[in-house]
């Protein structure tokens, strides 16, 4: 609902736009069904019309609902109001594509204040992530209450995250990681009141997820192959908070099909390894109802954009590239959704 405030006959400024206006849904409904049916919601972060095209395209093609992401950068990057109206517009495609009830949320990545998770709320936004994983345990609860308050009044959802990722995504960083104690659970989400709870249970953000130290090595291919996730902190959150709608950050599985694509094509990443798909799919069979995946997107990008080059040079339409760098990521997103989270045939 827009609500309308005038200051004199020549001056009205517009204060909210409410999601429901723009088609979109929170996540409250989507994440009680996914715990129920043992499966997990994709989380995509979008920056480009190329990525919500090929979001939206492999949402309607497996019939799933889906979450598009934006951080705080992607805001910085491609403005706020033009997100906004892109995730409309996806809704809008969506139904184009042959979605008669299409499920899109619109969620905040990292919202570090309650300033930043408002003005999104007042700006169509049907989920906000607080981010206060880096305060002082009282200080994270009262921020993340704060914006739960003024949230649920525009029946919005509230993600909130207890414990520390390492690794750099965006402007999200931290060199360390900290496990979530499970003993610390239900008095957070009780008393914060937030919607669903991110943990850290051994993910990590970006396509570094693990150092060469941290891993082992495959004989046969050469490949680092990470450590497991902590799936035994996992089932004791469960048993803390049975039901209660649990996240995943930096979850990306750094394909290495695409990292190898990348380096031959005149790209350098070197042991960038991800978490194992094997390993998402069994999380998001217990109460992980989400998992958020950027980082397979940006090397999906990519790998199809510097071998569209090499094989053809003297191209320079942003289409000719952007094209096949689209369907890349439509391919990758459907893998997901299908082969690794089963929210397929979910609508």
């Amino acid at each position: 609902m827009q609500s309308i405030i005038t200051i004199n006959p020549l001056i009205i400024i517009k204060t909210m736009t409410s999601y429901k206006e723009l088609g979109l849904v929170n996540t409250r409904e989507m994440f009680a069904k996914a715990v129920a049916g043992g499966y997990a919601i994709p989380a995509f972060n979008f920056n480009t019309m190329e990525q919500m095209q090929a979001i939206v395209q492999a949402a309607v093609e497996c019939k799933s609902p889906v979450i598009m992401q934006v951080s705080k950068g992607a805001r910085a990057y491609a403005n706020g109001t033009i997100l906004r109206y892109m995730a409309q517009g996806a809704v809008e495609y969506a139904k184009e594509l042959g979605c008669e009830n299409p499920q899109i949320v619109l969620h905040l990545d990292h919202g570090d204040s309650f300033e930043i998770c408002k003005e999104c709320i007042d700006n169509g936004f049907s989920s906000v992530m607080i981010d206060g994983s880096h305060l002082p345990y009282e200080e994270n609860i009262a921020l993340t209450k704060k914006v739960v308050e003024y949230a649920h009044a525009h029946d919005v959802t509230v993600e909130a995250e207890l414990g520390v990722l390492a690794g750099v995504e965006d402007e999200v960083s931290s060199e360390v990681s900290h496990y979530t104690k499970p003993e610390e659970v239900v008095d957070f989400s009780t008393r914060s009141g937030c919607d669903s709870l991110a943990i850290s249970i051994g993910t990590s953000h970006g396509a570094y997820k693990f150092t060469r130290e941290q891993c082992t090595v495959d004989p046969q291919t050469g490949k680092l192959v990470p450590p497991p996730l902590a799936f035994d902190i996992l089932a004791e959150i469960e048993k803390q908070l049975p039901g209660f709608p649990i996240v995943l950050h930096g979850s990306s599985s750094v394909p290495q099909d695409e990292v190898d694509t990348i380096n031959q094509f005149g790209g350098k990443l070197p042991d960038a390894v991800g978490i194992p798909e094997e390993q998402l799919r069994k999380a998001s069979e217990s109460a992980v109802c989400k998992i958020n995946i950027d980082s397979d997107s940006r090397l999906a990008m990519t790998a199809a954009i510097r071998k569209h080059f090499a094989e053809n040079p003297g191209h320079f339409d942003p289409r000719q590239y952007l094209k096949p760098a689209r369907e890349n990521m439509k391919k990758m997103y459907v893998h997901k959704i299908m082969n690794v989270l089963g929210s397929n045939d979910k609508l």
